[in-house]
């Protein structure tokens, strides 16, 4: 399945969030580089990762003009995490008591909840994927021990 939409504006980023914060987050380090992933965001890597994860998504038309109504895209925070050598991110999310907050008149189902959680994670999935592989050229400046097994 894809999805017949043009990439939105992407986000910008949470500077002053600590992504420890974040319940799906454990980040070593305070060097986050926000800045320079915004700049990668804003010169291109936003659109082709979302050009790419709309090609095989399977949030339908209907649940993206949620995303886009309740303004969700601007709640992705991506950040550096320099002791895994990766660009972490945080996805947004619909709540659990969507129903009991009646958030959009087209939110009526858990099916539709659960296809935009999942498919905005996905999507911070693919920008991770992206920026890491075409976008930064940082080296880590952790160092794995030298007690690490050979696997």
């Amino acid at each position: 399945m894809s999805l017949d939409a043009e990439a939105p504006d992407p986000p910008e980023l949470q500077h002053a969030l600590d992504p420890d914060d974040y319940a799906d987050a454990d980040v070593m380090g305070d060097e986050y580089r926000r800045e320079e992933l915004e700049a990668f965001l804003r010169d291109g890597a936003w659109e082709r990762s979302f050009n790419e994860w709309r090609e095989h998504t399977d949030v339908g038309e209907t649940e993206w003009g949620i995303v886009l109504d309740l303004d969700l895209v601007s709640e992705f925070d991506f950040f550096w995490d320099d002791f895994a050598g990766r660009v972490g991110y945080h996805a947004p999310g619909l709540p659990e008591d969507w129903r009991e907050r009646d958030l959009h008149p087209d939110l009526d189902s858990w099916g539709k909840v659960s296809a935009i959680n999942a498919g905005l994670t996905e999507l911070g999935q693919v920008v991770s994927d992206v920026l890491k592989e075409e976008y930064i050229d940082w080296e880590s400046e952790f160092e794995a021990p030298d007690d690490l097994p050979d696997f």
